[in-house]
């Protein structure tokens, strides 16, 4: 165990504490393990688990869309070692910028521990879109984005994982999902729903990276040492509403004027960090399970349908091979 001091605690609400009783993660000494977490701008979920993670001695590289740098900076800053976590831009809905990234990677570093496949999009909170929007190479932007880019790059940091797992016995993938899996079906995974909904758009590609978690485990846990995760982070006060709200200056305007009651209600990012930070760092954690709150919990029936998950892996593979 580290012998370093507790990060300093936030002062809180005696009331909201007990309505909320936001679980931990039990602190690990990191020291020598490489972990990446990717959408780690500041005031988000990957922000706070790349700052603890490297509070606790973890050698951290960080992604952002834009200004991974700044972000980084902004680590250094708020972290109680002074060191600097390494970042990279990604954009995971373009191929190229996923490739590029872990050709990067695997020549800067050469050791990976800990993947958290943490970054994500949530668009059109008001569900206003009539058709899906697209990224340039014609994929709807939730599913490109939240579930495809998150495979390509699991996939190819998979050698790397591999190769770590040989040497020190074992290594994982850590996949962010949402109670809102459970908005789509495994049917929607293969054929998209005849009317479109971003919110159901959104649940789909939550829902498919719990099959991917699961199928990864099946295929890498035992054989290879590479063990996956995934979870629900909780309902977190955190900047994705602010894009999912894109366009709409009036409503953005009241929610900042309700954020106080709002962020009372729901967790900090730090707080909701605490289950990917408990499956990336907990050796008692077991792979190919979803957890919710630092526990194990159950996923929807669809999620639990190893045949879709299966073939959605086939598919998946079949897809990153055509990149090429």
């Amino acid at each position: 165990m580290s012998t370093a001091a507790p990060p300093p605690q936030p002062r809180r609400n005696s009331i909201r504490e007990a309505l909320i009783r936001p679980p931990h993660a039990a602190r690990v000494d990191m020291t020598g393990k490489h972990v990446i977490v990717t959408g780690a701008a500041p005031g988000s979920l990957g922000f706070e688990t790349a700052r603890i993670l490297t509070d606790w001695g973890a050698t951290v590289v960080i992604t952002t869309r834009s200004d991974p740098r700044a972000a980084a900076e902004a680590l250094r800053l708020a972290g109680q070692n002074g060191r600097t976590p390494g970042h990279h831009a990604l954009d995971l809905s373009l191929a190229d910028s996923v490739t590029r990234f872990t050709e990067w990677y695997a020549a800067d570093y050469g050791q990976l521990d800990v993947l958290v496949n943490n970054a994500g999009v949530h668009l059109d909170l008001l569900a206003q879109w009539k058709q899906p929007r697209l990224t340039p190479d014609g994929v709807e932007i939730h599913w490109r984005t939240n579930y495809l880019g998150a495979a390509q790059l699991t996939h190819q940091l998979l050698p790397l994982l591999q190769r770590t797992a040989q040497k020190s016995g074992a290594a994982r993938v850590v996949n962010v999902s949402s109670m809102l899996h459970s908005r789509g079906s495994n049917a929607g995974l293969f054929s998209p729903p005849p009317r479109y909904n971003s919110w159901t758009a959104y649940g789909l590609s939550k829902l498919a990276l719990i099959h991917f978690s699961f199928e990864l485990q099946r295929r890498h846990g035992e054989r290879d040492g590479v063990h996956a995760y995934c979870l629900h982070p909780g309902a977190v006060y955190t900047h994705i509403a602010d894009k999912g709200l894109a366009g709409h200056p009036v409503i953005q305007s009241i929610r900042r004027a309700l954020a106080p009651v709002e962020s009372f209600f729901l967790l900090t990012p730090e707080e909701g960090a605490q289950t990917q930070i408990h499956c990336a760092t907990q050796a008692a954690a077991s792979g190919g399970l979803y957890y919710v709150k630092c526990q194990p919990a159950q996923a929807s029936a669809d999620a639990q349908d190893a045949r879709i998950s299966a073939a959605l892996w086939e598919n998946t593979l079949a897809w990153i091979d055509g990149l090429g």
